[in-house]
């Protein structure tokens, strides 16, 4: 059998607060600086599982503008609500995806929901930034709320798991996420040696970040919780073997975009001036004003 190479395996920078409702290790860009070698992905923060105790009022992030680029945000434990300008309003729980596009520009705030936030508990989050390709980059924002019961599933070979697709598709099955660019994103939930074994399109850039647990790589190599390993643009399988009933993996992979990036707050363009401009729309109300 021929596996995909592995090309290295990382773990993320120390734990900081983003507002103070997410406690989260930067993989990338903070943690390593992948550049285009990772695109279409821009940034994967990690809230590994961690308590919040009760709180009166909801933890999180206050209204912020973003341009040219997609958020995705996938709970495991927890529940966050997000409102933004042009009227969308969710809560996402365990098991649920937030896939923002925001495009053209808009102003957003994530927290904790407010029954959540006040019972206090445990929480366990993704926060990934997809790139939009130059002409995309102005799109309308737009708002997928993408619920557990609606994603694709498979059931790993003798009773060895789950594969959850949230966009692209594992072994034939499609995920709900509509997507600019071709990309693939997926977790495995795994039981004790359950073996998840899957290709992926040798140009894409991929990588696999264990969540939970401890899973085995290709056969040759372990991954602990905590550790990103980032696959090599070849040909060949990839094989994850879940070493214990409790291993989560999420799966990532995307087609490079192959164009200039230009990234200064929360603005992700082509180049120095379209960030400029994107300051001096948003400062003159032309993506909106925080009213939700």
């Amino acid at each position: 059998m021929s596996y995909r190479a592995i090309e290295g395996t990382y773990t993320g920078a120390p734990f900081h607060m983003v507002g103070d409702g997410f406690r989260v290790s930067n993989f990338f860009p903070s943690g390593h600086d992948f550049g285009e070698r990772f695109s279409p992905f821009l940034l994967l923060d990690y809230n590994a599982p961690y308590d919040f105790g009760p709180s009166a009022a909801p933890k999180g992030v206050g209204a912020h503008p973003h341009r040219g680029f997609e958020t995705v945000s996938i709970a495991y434990e927890g529940f966050v609500e997000h409102h933004d300008n042009y009227g969308n309003h969710g809560i996402i729980g365990p098991g649920d995806v937030q896939w923002m596009t925001a495009g053209s520009g808009l102003l957003h705030k994530e927290y904790h929901e407010r029954e959540f936030a006040k019972r206090g508990g445990t929480f366990h989050f993704v926060q990934l930034w997809v790139n939009l390709p130059r002409e995309h980059k102005m799109h309308p924002p737009r708002y997928q709320e993408l619920l557990k019961e609606n994603m694709g599933r498979a059931a790993l070979p003798n009773g060895g798991g789950e594969v959850r697709i949230i966009a692209g598709d594992y072994n034939g099955i499609r995920g709900p996420a509509k997507t600019f660019t071709p990309i693939h994103l997926f977790d495995i939930a795994f039981r004790a040696n359950g073996v998840a074994q899957f290709e992926l399109p040798a140009a894409y850039n991929s990588a696999a970040i264990v969540l939970r647990g401890n899973a085995r790589v290709n056969e040759s190599q372990t991954a602990a919780e905590g550790e990103f390993v980032l696959f090599g643009n070849a040909a060949g399988d990839i094989r994850i073997e879940g070493l214990t009933d409790d291993t989560l993996v999420l799966v990532l992979s995307g087609e490079p975009l192959g164009e200039p990036v230009f990234q200064y707050g929360p603005f992700v363009m082509n180049t120095r001036e379209e960030v400029i401009q994107a300051y001096a729309d948003f400062q003159a109300g032309k993506m909106g004003k925080p009213i939700f």
